[in-house]
C-alpha cells in the first residue's frame, strides 16, 4: 500500500508547474483587483491621515481626522440613519427574494419569463428607479396617494416625515435590489437534491416543516452569501437618498455615504472623507463577520 501511495504520488516538478500554469491563469484578475482595490484602499489609508487640500497641498496630521469623526456628532446621526436603513433593507429584501424565488421554484410554467420579469429592475438604472418611485410617493400627485385617496383614506407624506422616509426609501430600493438575491436564491434551491425533500414528505413532514428544517439548513451557504452583499449593498446607499430626498427631511435619510460625499466633495476635506471611508469599510467587515459568526457555516 506505501509502494502503490508513493506511485500515485505526483513529483514536485509536476505539482510545481501546476501551480505555475494556475497562477498565470488568475494573474490579470489578480493584478486588476490589486491595481484597482488594493491600492485606492492603501491610497484612502494614507490620505485619512493627512489634511489632503484641493490644490493637492497636505501635511501629515496622523490620527487627527479620526479623532475629530469620533466628536462629530454628524457622523453618528449619519451612521444611525444607516444602522435603521441598513435593518429595514436587509430582511425586506432577502424576504422578498427567498419568496420570490421559492414560488418560481414551483411554478414550471413561464419559469423563464417571470424569472426576467423580476430581474427587470435589477438592471434598471438606479437614478431612474429613484425618480419613479419619489413620483409614486408624491403628496398630491403621486400613484400611491391618488390610490389612497380613491379608497376614501388620507394622504400620506411618505417622504416629507422623519418616521416614514427611511421604510419608503428601503422599500423602493427592495424592489430595485431583490432581482439578483432572487436568481441567487433560485439556483440555490435547484441545487438541492429532490431525494432528500421527498424522503421529508415520505415521512409526513408538511411543506413548512421540509421549509423549515430541510430546504434552510442546506440553503444555508448560499443566504449567507445573500445577506453580505445586501448588507454590503445597504450600508454604501447614498443614489436613492440624494435623488429622492437630498438627506432630508431634517436629515432625516443622510447616510454615512452621503456625508462621505459631502465632506470630499462638497467641502473638499478630502483627508476626512477618506477617514469615513475607512470608518465605512470597518463596520462592514465586522458586520460581515458577525454575520458569519451567526448563520455561516463554518468548515470542518
Amino acid at each position: 500500500m506505501a509502494a502503490a501511495a508513493a506511485a500515485g504520488r505526483r513529483p514536485a516538478p509536476a505539482r510545481r508547474r501546476e501551480a505555475l500554469v494556475g497562477l498565470a491563469f488568475v494573474a490579470p484578475m489578480l493584478a486588476l483587483f490589486l491595481v484597482f482595490r488594493f491600492g485606492p484602499t492603501l491610497g484612502a489609508a494614507f490620505l485619512s491621515l493627512t489634511d489632503y487640500r484641493l490644490s493637492g497641498e497636505w501635511d501629515f496630521i496622523g490620527a487627527a481626522n479620526y479623532t475629530r469623526l469620533l466628536n462629530d456628532d454628524l457622523f453618528w446621526e449619519s451612521l444611525g440613519v444607516t444602522a435603521v436603513y441598513t435593518a429595514l433593507y436587509v430582511p425586506m429584501t432577502v424576504l422578498l427574494a427567498l419568496g420570490t424565488a421559492a414560488l418560481l421554484y414551483r411554478t414550471l410554467w413561464l419559469r423563464g419569463f417571470f424569472r426576467g420579469l423580476f430581474f427587470l429592475p435589477y438592471v434598471t438604472s438606479i437614478v431612474l428607479a429613484a425618480v419613479i418611485w419619489k413620483w409614486i410617493y408624491e403628496v398630491e400627485d403621486g400613484l400611491l396617494n391618488s390610490t389612497l385617496g380613491a379608497l376614501g383614506l388620507g394622504e400620506i407624506d411618505f417622504l416629507g416625515n422623519e418616521s416614514l422616509v427611511l421604510p419608503s426609501i428601503a422599500a423602493a430600493s427592495a424592489w430595485k435590489g431583490f432581482g439578483y438575491s432572487m436568481l441567487i436564491l433560485l439556483a440555490g434551491l435547484q441545487s438541492i437534491p429532490r431525494e432528500v425533500t421527498e424522503a421529508a414528505t415520505i415521512d409526513g413532514a408538511s411543506a413548512w416543516q421540509r421549509f423549515r428544517w430541510v430546504t434552510l439548513p442546506l440553503l444555508r451557504p448560499v443566504l449567507f452569501f445573500v445577506l453580505v452583499i445586501e448588507a454590503i449593498q445597504a450600508f454604501q446607499v447614498f443614489d436613492a437618498m440624494y435623488v429622492m430626498t437630498a438627506g432630508g427631511p431634517v436629515r432625516a435619510s443622510y447616510s454615512l455615504v452621503y456625508f462621505l460625499y459631502d465632506s470630499g466633495f462638497k467641502f473638499f476635506d478630502f483627508g476626512y472623507a477618506s477617514a469615513v471611508g475607512l470608518v465605512l469599510f470597518l463596520v462592514v467587515l465586522v458586520f460581515s463577520l458577525i454575520q458569519r459568526r451567526l448563520i455561516g457555516r463554518e468548515e470542518d
